[in-house]
């Protein structure tokens, strides 16, 4: 059973001053959105998820990940997932579509990263905030690309659909200055395989 996509939505930001400051390189931040039909709607206690996982996991991998990369290219540098669920399924329905390889190998491949997709998953009625968190895609250290992407949609998710996402920058956090954990790392005296140091 191929994906019922009801709509596609890509945001594009791009923050010029951060902080008072003019931001040398404008940060891009980049958002791949697909409203579809929840798979599992009406169905009650579905105990097996895995059919429609591989099934429509792939298929809405591989259009984000297109959607993202039309508009950055080679120059990702961050990235991350998101879903939210209508009120009418489980989180973990919301889980199933973005905790899986069938889905974020899709991506991770296609930019050949190295670090983890980060994540965010919820429930809500039709306008909840879509929280898309990023980070390096080979460096899960470096905090300059630690951000999140903030959006709504204000017709969805309906309780029988899900949003499922994909976001990507280009720079990192505008006019960073936190430092990274490896510099923590260092100064605790804390290795980076066991940094809390146990």
């Amino acid at each position: 059973m191929p994906a019922e996509i009801r709509r596609t939505i890509l945001n594009i930001q791009d923050t010029h001053i951060e902080g008072w400051k003019k931001v040398e390189t404008p940060t891009r931040l980049i958002a791949a959105m697909a409203i579809i039909k929840n798979p599992w709607f009406g169905r009650g206690h579905v105990e097996n998820l895995r059919p429609e996982i591989r099934e429509i996991g792939p298929e809405i991998g591989a259009l984000l990940t297109k959607m993202i990369l039309d508009v950055t290219g080679d120059k990702l540098e961050g990235y991350g997932k998101a879903s939210v669920v209508g009120m009418g399924g489980e989180i973990e329905h919301a889980q199933a579509l973005t905790h899986t390889l069938w889905f974020g190998n899709k991506y991770r491949e296609a930019v050949n990263a190295q670090s983890y997709l980060v994540f965010a998953n919820t429930r809500g009625a039709a306008g909840t905030s879509l929280m898309i968190p990023l980070m390096h895609k080979d460096d899960g250290g470096m905090r300059s690309h630690y951000q999140t992407i903030h959006l709504s949609v204000q017709d969805a998710p309906a309780e029988d659909e899900i949003i499922v996402a994909l976001g990507a920058s280009i720079g990192g956090h505008p006019n960073h200055r936190i430092g990274n954990r490896y510099e923590d790392l260092k100064e605790m005296g804390h290795d980076v395989d066991n940094p809390a140091g146990v």
